[in-house]
C-alpha cells in the first residue's frame, strides 16, 4: 500500500525527473537578465537625484513646516533609502543572477525594498487620512494641523514597517549552487508554508487595509467637493489631481505586484504545469519594478500637495545657478585682473 508514497518520495533519485524539476523551478529567466537591470537603472538615475532634490528643498526652503510637509519629508526619506540599494539589484540581474556582496547584503537588500515599499504606502494613508479630516472636518481638525501629531505617526509607520518586515531577514538568504551564489526574494525561499501565511498576513494588513482606507478617504472627498458650491474650483481641481495620482500608485504600482506575488507563491505549492508556473513567474518578475515606481509617483505628489513646494525648488535652483555663475565671475576676474 505504500509503494507509489515510497515512489514519489524517491522521485527525485531519477535523474528525468530531478532534471525536469530543476527546469520548472529555474530562476534563471531571460527577462530577469535584460528588463529588470534597465528599468531599475531608469528608476535610479531619475529617482535618487528627484529625492535629493527633494529631500534638501524640504528641509532648507520649506517653511513654516505643515503636517504634510513632514510626512512628505519622511516619504522622500524612505525612498532615497530604497533607492541606494538599486545598483546591487541591477549589478545583481544584470551579471546573469550572480550575487557576489555576501549573505548579510543580500537580506539587507531585499529588506531594503519591502521596508520601503511598506513604509511608502503607510505615509501614503496617514497623508490620505489627514487630507480627509481637513476637508471633510475642517472646523474639528485643528489637532490634525498640529506638527506633533504629524510627527507620531510618521514614527508609528516606521515602527510598524519595521516590525511587519524583519521577519524577512529570517526567511530570506543567498544560496550557492554550482560555483554561484544567488539572491532570492522572498517567492522563490524555501520554506514555502511559512512564506505563505506570513504574506497573507502582511498582505492584508499593510496593503489590503490601507488601500481601503485610501479609496475610502478619496471617494468621501471627492463627494464632499463636488457636492460642495461654496468649494473654489482650483480647490476641486487639486483635490482632482491628487486623488487620481494616489490612486494610480496604489492600483497600478501596487495592486498588480501583491496580487502576483500571492499567485506566485500558490503556483509553487499546487500541482501545475512547468510552462504555466513559468508564465506566472514571468508576470510575477514584471510587476517588481512596477511596485518601485510608486517613487516616480511620489515624486509627482510632491509638487502636486503643494505650490510652495515648486517655488522652493524653483528658488533652490536659481540660487544654485547664481552661485555657480557668481563663482565662475570670481574665478574669471581672478585670471584676469
Amino acid at each position: 500500500m505504500n509503494e507509489p508514497l515510497d515512489d514519489f518520495a524517491n522521485a527525485s533519485d531519477f535523474p528525468d525527473y530531478a532534471a525536469a524539476l530543476e527546469n520548472c523551478t529555474s530562476e534563471n529567466i531571460p527577462l530577469k537578465t535584460h528588463y529588470l537591470p534597465v528599468i531599475y537603472s531608469i528608476i535610479f538615475l531619475v529617482g535618487f537625484p528627484g529625492n535629493v532634490i527633494a529631500i534638501s528643498t524640504y528641509i532648507f526652503k520649506m517653511r513654516p513646516w505643515r503636517s504634510s510637509t513632514i510626512i512628505m519629508l519622511n516619504l522622500a526619506c524612505t525612498d532615497l533609502l530604497y533607492l541606494t540599494s538599486l545598483p546591487f539589484l541591477i549589478h545583481y540581474y544584470a551579471g546573469g543572477d550572480h550575487w557576489v556582496f555576501g549573505d548579510f547584503m543580500c537580506k539587507f537588500i531585499r529588506f531594503g525594498f519591502h521596508f520601503n515599499l511598506y513604509s511608502s504606502i503607510l505615509f501614503l494613508t496617514c497623508f490620505s487620512i489627514f487630507r480627509y479630516f481637513v476637508i471633510i472636518h475642517p472646523t474639528s481638525c485643528f489637532s490634525v494641523h498640529k506638527k506633533r501629531w504629524a510627527m507620531v505617526a510618521c514614527v508609528v509607520v516606521w515602527i510598524v514597517s519595521l516590525v511587519a518586515v524583519i521577519p524577512m531577514t529570517f526567511l530570506i538568504t543567498a544560496t550557492t549552487s554550482t560555483n554561484r551564489s544567488t539572491c532570492l526574494d522572498l517567492t522563490s525561499s524555501d520554506d514555502l508554508t511559512t512564506i505563505k501565511w506570513y504574506n497573507l498576513i502582511l498582505t492584508t494588513t499593510t496593503f489590503c487595509l490601507p488601500l481601503v482606507i485610501v479609496t475610502l478617504c478619496y471617494t468621501m472627498i471627492i463627494y464632499t467637493l463636488t457636492q460642495g458650491p461654496q468649494t473654489h474650483s482650483c480647490l476641486k481641481q487639486k483635490a482632482r489631481r491628487l486623488t487620481i495620482l494616489l490612486l494610480l500608485v496604489f492600483y497600478i504600482c501596487f495592486l498588480p505586484f501583491h496580487i502576483l506575488r500571492v499567485i506566485r507563491i500558490e503556483s509553487r505549492l499546487l500541482s501545475i504545469s512547468c510552462s504555466t508556473e513559468h508564465q506566472i513567474h514571468e508576470a510575477y518578475i514584471v510587476s517588481r519594478p512596477l511596485a518601485a515606481l510608486n517613487t516616480f509617483g511620489n515624486l509627482l505628489l510632491y509638487v502636486v500637495v503643494s505650490s510652495n513646494f515648486q517655488q522652493a525648488v524653483c528658488s533652490m535652483v536659481r540660487c544654485r545657478a547664481g552661485g555657480d555663475l557668481e563663482q565662475g565671475k570670481k574665478v574669471s576676474q581672478k585670471n584676469n585682473p
